[in-house]
């Protein structure tokens, strides 16, 4: 029995470890990423520039306008990541870029970077409705500055094994950069 239980809570921590944390702290924020509020404390018409978890409250509209106003301003693009807290893979590539400062720190030189939420509690309909339709998540569509959609991209493409690969996710966003 002592065994078993030894082994469920290796088990565990390697699965937290995998799927990385829900959230990103402030501290690991990087520093032009303005980092959101628990949910319980989120203001849905308070957009931050930098939307980092997936909260069925905020308004990814309102967010999107922030988005572009910061963007336009620092000369970025937008990354509009479309999943939710129930999925694995989005935390499997918040993980990621985590684990790879180099790719989180020109994924945020170059683009502000927005969570939009889909799931149960708020599929955010009326404001994907003008996209592309999603075939799986995590989801990212590239706009241009203005808010303009210049790509949509499943991640699956970006896959390897049960993670991500560095050069594929290198060669997306530089592809996708602006120059």
């Amino acid at each position: 029995m002592r065994g078993n239980r030894l082994a469920f809570a290796i088990l565990g921590a390697a699965m937290l470890t995998a799927c990385g944390q829900s959230q990103t702290p402030q501290s690991a924020a990087p520093a032009n990423a303005v980092a959101v509020s628990p949910a319980s404390e989120t203001r849905p018409s308070e957009p931050s520039a930098a939307v980092v978890t997936y909260d069925p409250k905020r308004d990814a509209a309102a967010d999107l306008r922030v988005a572009v106003a910061e963007a336009t301003r620092s000369k970025r693009r937008i990354l509009l990541e479309v999943g939710g807290e129930w999925c694995v893979w989005c935390h499997i590539m918040d993980g990621y870029f985590e684990a790879h400062p180099d790719l989180l720190a020109f994924r945020e030189q170059k683009f502000v970077t927005v969570k939009v939420n889909f799931s149960e509690e708020n599929e955010n309909k009326a404001f994907l409705a003008p996209y592309p339709k999603i075939p799986g998540y995590p989801h990212i569509f590239v706009l241009e500055s203005d808010g303009r959609l210049l790509h949509s991209q499943g991640t699956s493409e970006l896959e390897s094994g049960k993670s991500y690969d560095l050069d594929q996710f290198q060669a997306f966003l530089k592809r996708w950069a602006p120059v």
